[in-house]
């Protein structure tokens, strides 16, 4: 998928569009996260990632809504350095994003497939040490965009590589997208597998408990990373076929399915949905203050 530019399409609609979807997002993300952090029983491996997912959420949208910043009202800074900065960390938001549900992936495949012979692996530890690993790889693959000079200023234009850097386009291409569905689909399709024997030879209830557990949290997240995946779709499109539409259409839903991803990941974890329920009923339950009838002391 390549995110250079070629036609001029009009900012000035589509940037704030998208702007407002990042800020919804950003704050529904940090409400997420206030609600994990604020309460012990949340506290677990699985939600450890899961706020990975949305600290990268929250990274990418203020990173867009910087850009937009740029572009729209900061127009006379045009230093090529800062450019390439810029594009580092739109690259490297959105790299984060897309491997956080690698790393989501792994976990599963962690607990599903190794955790028989390797214990330590479904660990707080072990998972601590995986997303640390993951952000220093993510850190190093969008590091092109501010070592070479590919990236420079360009009157109207976000800081992307240019469609003409041939080489960079396909790095981005293998890179940040085929590389880790790649992952995503072989790790996903080996758990299908592991799953699928599990339900045919598990007879121990405790075990199969477990395993149905597992199966489910790694069913969500495929269902969340699906929804993040169709926000890419304009781009794709626009990739194969230069449509300016496709490319604003892309500009927008991306930061749009920011926010359905989020929602949906609240929504399918039980003891977050219920959470957000009992929040929103107290906020919702009023409180009348007891009257009394002045004829009681007439009498």
């Amino acid at each position: 998928m390549n995110f250079s530019i070629i036609k001029k399409p009009d900012y000035s609609i589509i940037a704030p569009l998208s702007m407002a979807f990042s800020i919804t997002a950003i704050f529904i993300t940090i409400y997420i996260l206030i609600l994990i952090l604020s309460r012990k029983r949340l506290y677990t491996v699985s939600r450890l990632l899961t706020c990975n997912t949305c600290l990268s959420s929250i990274l990418y949208c203020i990173t867009q809504c910087v850009n937009y910043t740029y572009l729209l009202i900061l127009t006379w800074i045009t230093d090529d350095q800062l450019c390439r900065w810029r594009a580092y960390f739109s690259y490297m938001s959105l790299v984060a994003v897309i491997y956080s549900y690698v790393m989501q992936i792994i976990s599963r495949f962690f607990f599903i497939n190794l955790y028989s012979k390797y214990r330590w692996l479904v660990s707080f530890k072990a998972h601590v040490i995986l997303i640390s690993f993951g952000w220093i790889v993510i850190l190093m693959l969008a590091s092109p965009s501010i070592l070479t000079k590919d990236v420079y200023f360009r009157p109207g234009e976000l800081c992307w590589v240019p469609s003409d850097k041939i080489l960079h386009s396909y790095y981005i291409i293998v890179a940040y997208y085929i590389l880790p569905i790649l992952l995503i689909i072989s790790l996903s399709i080996a758990i299908i597998i592991q799953i699928y024997s599990y339900r045919k030879s598990t007879t121990i209830q405790p075990n199969k408990k477990r395993k149905d557990r597992d199966s489910q949290i790694f069913r969500n997240i495929m269902i969340s990373f699906s929804v993040y995946f169709l926000g890419g779709v304009p781009y794709m499109i626009y990739s194969f076929t230069n449509s300016a539409f496709f490319y604003s259409l892309g500009v927008v839903s991306v930061t749009f399915f920011v926010n359905i991803e989020i929602l949906v990941t609240a929504y399918l974890d039980r003891e977050i949905r219920n959470i957000v329920k009992n929040h929103f009923r107290q906020t919702n339950t009023r409180v009348f203050p007891m009257t009394v009838n002045a004829e009681v002391f007439v009498r």
